[in-house]
């Protein structure tokens, strides 16, 4: 009895150092979402958002490596990698719904982030589509909550750089066809 009077009394003395050890830094998770207005028909603006199509307009960072299919095709459960600066991504097309008018698309950084895309067309008539785009970016480490703060960042001025980007492209007349 007298030594599981002592263990009590030591587990109350250590309480204490626990109660005061700092927390863990938590993962960081953010979420941000742009609108676009594409000037054409969803005919001919789904194709520009598949990973493929989007070359057209996206520019020369945009070049991604296709491991399935081959030949590269925008289709669901593409796969494809894509540099992002010295980093590779690992890309999956997780949902290409062409007539539910939803695409979404799930990327790795190895250690450091996940982020899943989700991208949902109306068309709005004959001629304009309204295009809803979301990030969500989850760190898998300390570090890379430094990623998922610099590109949340990014993505929040990401949707006038592809309504511009979009624009140009539909205004020197190279339209798309639904695959």
């Amino acid at each position: 009895m007298r030594s599981v009077l002592s263990w009590i009394a030591a587990a109350g003395l250590t309480l204490p150092v626990f109660a005061q050890a700092p927390l863990p830094q938590a993962y960081l998770r953010t979420r941000t979402s742009f609108d676009l207005l594409v000037h054409a028909s969803y005919a001919t603006t789904a194709p520009l958002f598949g990973p493929n199509g989007e070359r057209a307009w996206a520019g020369k960072h945009w070049d991604p490596q296709f491991i399935f299919p081959q030949p590269a095709k925008d289709v669901e459960g593409a796969v494809f990698t894509v540099r992002h600066g010295p980093l590779s991504a690992a890309w999956v097309n997780t949902l290409f719904d062409i007539e539910g008018r939803h695409f979404q698309y799930v990327y790795f950084l190895t250690d450091l982030m996940v982020t899943v895309i989700d991208v949902r067309f109306t068309p709005v008539d004959g001629n304009s589509t309204a295009v809803n785009v979301v990030y969500t970016r989850t760190a898998l480490t300390l570090e890379g909550n430094e990623h998922v703060t610099a590109m949340t960042e990014g993505d929040q001025s990401a949707g006038k750089e592809w309504q511009s980007a979009i624009d140009d492209y539909l205004a020197r007349g190279k339209t798309g066809l639904m695959p």
